[in-house]
């Protein structure tokens, strides 16, 4: 088992702080491999709020006393007070992800963002993205550098507009299609500088490429090349403006081997060539 855990000034005990609007107060994380079951049995709940995020194999929930098994892509939120029983087993290789959290307007943004108030379980998708946030706060939490808790509370309504935009943007254009763009504009994020096959990613993922590139047409307004090319231009003007790299550089680092093919293709894409680029954002 690992785990990655970091609590507001080393405090394990729930808390309920009002003096703001919602305060992070503990966030971490949980790999289960090896140890037979993780189990959390709380009778009488805790003060706080929690919400939790299976990233990848399932856990063993109980609500009214019967059992519900939450698979990867959904979230759990647990009120203040609510009994809390759930077990994690080793062989399912369960990832989850949890955040708990006080404030004295905690509700009315729960309500805001649209969190059920009688369900404890929705699902939200696979998105890394999820993951990403509740790591950037548990190193918030651990690191305490200045102004933390203010940015670890912007971070958790970052979480809630996530969800809200999955269930919003999920009931338009379909759930699992959003969930398979998401996890591929964080690919191609991740990975715009390296030569990306589209027919090889969308393989991957069990899509064909067609229904591929015209679910992602559909959701963002441009083919999956055309994003990536919209990633290597920004990154290469980024570039231009705040490095000495020369051109050929560049052009290698945002994917590109022949420096002549990237600046026609900058060119194209900007209406200057990389080196008229440059001259005008340095003012020279």
């Amino acid at each position: 088992m690992f785990t990655n855990v970091a609590y507001l000034h080393n405090s394990l005990s729930d808390m309920v702080d009002t003096s703001k609007s919602i305060v992070v107060t503990s966030c971490g994380y949980y790999r289960v491999h090896s140890r037979p079951v993780v189990a959390t049995e709380r009778p009488t709940g805790r003060k706080d709020y929690q919400l939790l995020y299976i990233a990848k194999g399932k856990g063993h929930f109980f609500f009214d006393g019967k059992e519900k098994i939450i698979t990867e892509g959904n979230m759990i939120l647990y009120r203040p007070n609510e009994v809390q029983y759930y077990y994690y087993y080793a062989p399912d290789k369960t990832e989850a992800y949890w955040v708990h959290f006080t404030g004295r307007h905690v509700e009315s943004i729960l309500e805001y963002y649209g969190l059920p108030e009688t369900e404890n379980v929705f699902y939200t998708g696979t998105s890394p993205d999820y993951q990403w946030m509740y790591r950037q706060m548990i190193q918030e939490l651990q690191l305490c550098r200045s102004n933390y808790e203010e940015l670890l509370s912007l971070m958790l309504r970052q979480i809630f507009i996530m969800i809200n935009r999955y269930v919003v943007e999920g009931k338009k254009s379909g759930s699992e299609i959003q969930n398979e763009i998401e996890r591929a504009t964080h690919y191609f994020n991740e990975n715009y500088n390296k030569q990306i096959n589209i027919d090889e990613y969308a393989e991957s993922r069990h899509m064909s490429t067609c229904w591929f590139i015209r679910s992602f047409k559909q959701i963002l307004k441009v083919t999956p090349m055309q994003y990536i090319l919209s990633l290597r231009m920004a990154n290469a003007q980024s570039m231009l403006e705040g490095t000495g790299y020369n051109i050929s550089e560049i052009a290698e680092y945002v994917g590109y081997d022949n420096p002549l093919y990237f600046s026609r293709l900058f060119h194209k894409h900007v209406g200057v060539s990389p080196s008229e680029y440059r001259k005008m954002r340095s003012g020279r």
